[in-house]
This record gives structure tokens, C-alpha cells and sequence, in this order.
């Protein structure tokens, strides 16, 4: 079983610290939010918590580019992988995400994932220009655009959505970089089966996590993707406290057990009760398997 750090909302000045100390805590990664901007009206619902409160602890928090980031913490590690939970991939454009995510890649010798999913918030969107009906299938696109320019050899892709002649993307990493869905509706539950190489849950609870992991096998199955020697399952149960709440989780199929030792809404929690939380952790339930 490996653990990932749930760096929650805010704190960035702290990430260093974090990192270094996930890494000697034997954390196997670290996974960080993305928000693009915070848009003062929405016309959109969380799927995951109540839209108001969530909105009301959003407001103001500080947000950094992921792959800034992430790089800030791979450049004080060695061993700790990385990836955003979840990237709000296809309000961005392909290219130039593959050619950051390639770039962090190679710097951190391999040790990155793309954390890739849609965006709950319809303003990412429009605001951004980009057809927010369209955003399952330019998600798709986006996903094999990205794994195709990550080859580092010459490609091209002809879509209604994107024209792209033949290129190349150099550097590229010398390991492919693993790409994990978000998302719990069962369109992004068929693309983790389908395109991705794991599958990242929200905040959620062991019977929906149970239910949500059943459905997954079902469409790997269905799309022949389920004897892939290797595919990653990062569940983060809320409810989990307890060694025994963890091996429930293993015996689920989860591979990677998501953590927030602390409290992540908690505009005023200090570094101090964040590396005590972590140690805590370590001590607690990473040492005893």
C-alpha cells in the first residue's frame, strides 16, 4: 500500500516543508488542488459538497499553478511523486499543457503524474472560451493529444476541435508520465477504464468508494483494460481514521490511500500542526504496514 499527501486548500508558502517532510515520512506522493480563478457568481452546482460552503471557504484562498507547484516541491525531494488532484484539463490548451507536464517530467526524473479532470465550475469554461457542451469530448482529445505528443516522436491529430500538423515535443520524460482520472459520474468512470492508467476519487466515504470501484471494474472489463499489469486507484475516504479503515480500502482495490492530516478548511491551521499531523501519520498507520 502506498499514501498520498493531501496538501488541502491554501498554505502554499508551506509546500517545501511539506514536501520534505511527506518524503521522510514515507509518503509515496503528494497531491495538490488546481483553480484557475475564483468567478464571483456561478451558474454551477459542487457535485461533491454544498455548492454555498464550498464557494464560501474558495473565496480568496490561494491557489498556485500546479506545475509551479509542483516543481518548487520536487526541487527539495528526491524520492515523493507528484500530480495535481484533479487538473482541469480541457480548459487548457493540449499542447502547452503536454509541454509542461513533459517539462516537469524530465526535471523531477519521472516523478510526476497528470491528476486530469473536468471542472465543476461551468465559468472555467466560457470564460476561457471553450464550448462548455463540448466538454467531455475535448477532454478525450485533449488526453490523447497529450499522450501522443509525450512519445516524443512526430504525430498529428485532425478533430471537429483541434488541427494539428505533424510536430514533436522535445524533451520528453524518459518513463511515460501516468495519467489519473477524476471524477465519480459514470462518464468519468468509463474514461478512466478507457483512456486513463488509475483513477482519482473526491472526498468520499468506504460504501460510495466500494460502489464507485465496482462500477470501474465493470467498464475495464467491458473495455478489455483490465489486465493492465499496473492501474492506479487513489481513494481518499473521510471517514477513515483507523489501520483497519485502511486495509478495508486495500481489500477494495485501492493501491494509494489519500491523506489530510489535518484540518484543510481551517484558514488559520499552522505549518507546525500540519508537519505534527503528517508525523502523526507516519507513526501512526505508514509504519505499521
Amino acid at each position: 500500500m502506498r499514501f498520498s499527501l493531501l496538501t488541502g486548500l491554501g498554505g502554499t508558502e508551506d509546500y517545501p516543508e511539506l514536501a520534505r517532510a511527506a518524503e521522510a515520512s514515507g509518503f509515496n506522493s503528494l497531491a495538490i488542488p488546481d483553480s484557475l480563478f475564483y468567478p464571483e457568481i456561478t451558474e454551477s452546482d459542487y457535485p461533491y459538497m454544498n455548492t454555498d460552503a464550498v464557494r464560501q471557504v474558495l473565496d480568496g484562498v490561494p491557489v498556485l499553478d500546479p506545475f509551479v507547484a509542483m516543481a518548487s516541491m520536487a526541487a527539495v525531494t528526491s524520492t515523493l511523486r507528484f500530480y495535481p488532484a484533479v487538473m482541469k484539463v480541457p480548459v487548457r490548451q493540449p499542447l502547452v499543457l503536454a509541454k509542461a507536464l513533459s517539462s516537469l517530467a524530465v526535471v523531477s526524473g519521472n516523478r510526476v503524474s497528470l491528476g486530469a479532470g473536468l471542472s465543476p465550475w461551468k465559468e472555467d469554461f466560457t470564460f476561457n472560451g471553450v464550448d462548455f457542451d463540448k466538454r467531455g469530448k475535448l477532454f478525450d482529445e485533449c488526453l490523447e493529444i497529450i499522450r501522443a505528443a509525450m512519445t516524443g516522436e512526430y504525430f498529428e491529430y485532425q478533430s471537429d476541435n483541434f488541427a494539428i500538423g505533424r510536430c514533436k515535443l522535445s524533451p520528453v520524460p524518459t518513463a511515460p508520465v501516468p495519467m489519473l482520472i477524476g471524477g465519480h459520474a459514470k462518464p468519468a468512470l468509463r474514461r478512466a477504464a478507457r483512456l486513463g492508467d488509475g483513477w482519482v476519487s473526491a472526498n468520499s466515504d468506504y460504501e460510495t468508494l466500494k460502489e464507485l470501484l465496482q462500477t470501474l471494474a465493470e467498464f475495464r472489463q467491458e473495455y478489455g483494460t483490465d489486465q493492465r499489469a499496473t492501474f492506479e486507484v487513489h481513494a481518499f475516504d473521510v471517514t477513515a481514521r483507523s489501520l483497519d479503515d485502511y486495509k478495508r480500502l486495500e481489500a477494495l482495490g485501492v493501491t494509494d490511500i489519500c491523506v489530510n492530516p489535518w484540518n484543510p478548511y481551517d484558514p488559520n491551521i499552522t505549518l507546525a500542526s500540519k508537519l505534527q499531523g503528517i508525523e502523526g501519520c507516519a507513526a501512526g498507520i505508514i509504519s505499521q504496514y
